[in-house]
């Protein structure tokens, strides 16, 4: 019923201005342009490939009788919740089942929190039935849609609970996993990591291999999103079809962050047919911000040390206000979220840009601007100003995705 308020209103307001919100044709005022890049915002599908909602739940002793107090309905904390997502136009944020690296040194840490956060977004999903559903396919997105039901599909963030058991690729699609990140902040036994330094496989390991083409096989998107250079380029030699970077930006704004793709991967990435979805860190779009947090990170942990004190103590906690007060966090904005869409269209076309916030788990570091899931019409208004047509910012909030998506189903369909 919100959706369709929100609709009735955004439609009457198009009225008033002239337009029917079928087209941007040039000329419009500013208050026409917003209107329509609402309009635009919920009439069209949008897609986030990286949510964290699940983990924010989790690490705050979630319980589903807690739902009576809000949460994901309506809630004060967090990015994400319901009521703010419909007011954004948010459809199908994929729901991250991420897996911390430090739970991979024991046997059956990683597979059992998988399964716990798997069960907390059926379980969201069984407590509010008319708000949310599963999605396990570009159709069950499309039906939600039409249903008027926002779909909570789920990507494992961190392919660490398949340890070295290759059969536990196919028994996370039988519960609902759509794509893997292939590994964290740490090598694992599948790939390194951006953030690692040691190159412990080198790029992919041989299992790691094994782990891609049986993704293939059974019909999990591979997800290049934290993996290192060499893991990339290792997966693009050996994958049969499209593969995302479900929240990941472009290092020609971050030359230091290999975390980021470059632009000859964002090339090959288009070459593959994939997609790479724009995470909205503000340290991801803008390389003297990553530098600044880098350098009070340092001076931050110079003033523990001098002072004897332990990190994340009481007396640290203590400390760290008193620092922020002293340097304030800067931010980016919508307009670097952008830019980065532009240099993605640069490289590789209009078909190989979607968006990947990090919604939930990049903390005090969104841009102005897009602050929360309420706030993706800005990021398309910024987008029309720019000259993007209607039919390119459908292509950018769901297209783009759902055509590689159904590529991965045809692929395991066609494998028998």
């Amino acid at each position: 019923m919100l959706r369709i308020l929100l609709a009735l209103s955004v439609f009457s307001l198009l009225v008033a201005c002239g337009d029917s919100g079928a087209n941007a044709p040039e000329g419009m005022s500013d208050v026409e342009l917003r209107a329509h890049a609402d309009s635009l915002a919920h009439s069209t599908i949008i897609i986030d490939g990286h949510v964290d909602l699940p983990y924010r739940l989790k690490i705050k002793n979630f319980r589903l009788e807690r739902e009576m107090l809000g949460i994901p309905v309506e809630t004060d904390e967090g990015d994400f919740d319901y009521v703010r997502a419909v007011e954004g136009g948010l459809d199908a944020p994929f729901m991250s089942i991420y897996i911390p690296s430090n739970l991979q040194e024991t046997t059956g840490e990683s597979p059992a929190l998988a399964d716990s956060l798997v069960q907390m977004v059926k379980g969201i999903v069984e407590a509010h039935p008319d708000k949310f559903a599963l999605a396990l396919s570009p159709d069950d997105v499309e039906r939600n849609f039409a249903n008027g039901i926002m779909s909570l599909p789920m990507g494992m963030e961190n392919g660490s609970p398949i340890e070295d058991k290759l059969e536990r690729v196919e028994e996370y699609y039988n519960q609902g996993i759509r794509y893997i990140t292939l590994t964290h902040a740490k090598d694992n036994l599948i790939s390194d990591s951006s953030y690692d330094t040691v190159g412990t496989n080198g790029g992919l390991s041989p299992f790691g291999e094994e782990v891609v083409r049986e993704m293939n096989r059974v019909g999990i998107m591979v997800d290049v999103s934290h993996i290192s250079d060499s893991a990339f380029w290792d997966v693009m030699e050996l994958t049969e079809v499209p593969v995302i970077a479900s929240h990941s930006s472009v290092r020609y704004f971050t030359p230091d962050f290999e975390r980021n793709m470059d632009d000859d991967m964002i090339k090959r990435l288009g070459e593959n047919g994939g997609v790479i979805q724009i995470n909205f860190g503000s340290t991801f779009l803008d390389g003297a911000l990553r530098t600044r947090q880098d350098s009070l990170r340092e001076a931050f942990m110079a003033r523990l040390s001098e002072r004897g004190i332990e990190n994340r103590s009481d007396e640290a906690e203590a400390l760290a206000d008193s620092f922020q007060l002293e340097n304030p966090t800067l931010y980016s904005d919508v307009e670097m979220v952008a830019d980065h869409i532009d240099r993605v269209v640069e490289l590789a076309g209009i078909d190989h840009v979607g968006l990947g916030s990090d919604f939930d788990g990049v903390g005090d570091s969104l841009p102005t601007g897009l602050k929360d899931v309420a706030d993706y019409p800005n990021l398309v208004y910024t987008l029309l100003k720019r000259g993007y047509t209607d039919e390119d910012i459908k292509k950018i909030l769901s297209g783009n995705v759902l055509r590689v998506w159904r590529a991965v189903e045809a692929a395991s369909s066609s494998r028998g």
